[in-house]
């Protein structure tokens, strides 16, 4: 299924791992990080960004995604996701990274570095609602 080679996706979930650090999750104390690849070979990290008001919390991956596209990054290879145990991306997430790709890999890992899952947003996300829905 990879479409990169196995060092980067390595290195993708390393990089996810490291900037959890940076995490703003005082309210869950659930530290997420993501590192997305875009198609330029250029890497965004995202952490998540909790608020006392939840809904306006933001997950790492979105903010990873959002970076890249505030610094003109319009397609991406894969990202890999990051967090204690291994959670998968939420359904917001998935619906942003459905925007920019079915076919991008989503690289699953826990904070040991263990890749537990490689799939792709497609898979994570069946006939998700995008453009060709609109009029």
């Amino acid at each position: 299924m990879s479409k990169i080679k196995n060092s980067s996706s390595k290195e993708l979930i390393t990089l996810a791992n490291e900037v959890r650090k940076n995490a703003y999750a005082k309210y869950s104390n659930y530290a997420v990080g993501a590192a997305v690849l875009g198609k330029s070979g250029k890497i965004y990290t995202g952490v998540n960004v909790e608020n006392a008001v939840y809904p306006l919390t933001l997950c790492a991956e979105r903010v990873a995604i959002f970076k890249a596209v505030s610094e003109g990054e319009r397609e991406f290879e894969a990202i890999s996701v990051v967090t204690d145990n291994g959670g998968s991306p939420c359904g917001s997430c998935r619906q942003v990274l459905a925007e920019f790709g079915m076919d991008m890999i989503v690289y699953i890992a826990d904070a040991k570095g263990n890749l537990l899952e490689e799939t792709t947003v497609e898979k994570l996300l069946p006939r998700a609602f995008g453009a060709n829905d609109l009029p």
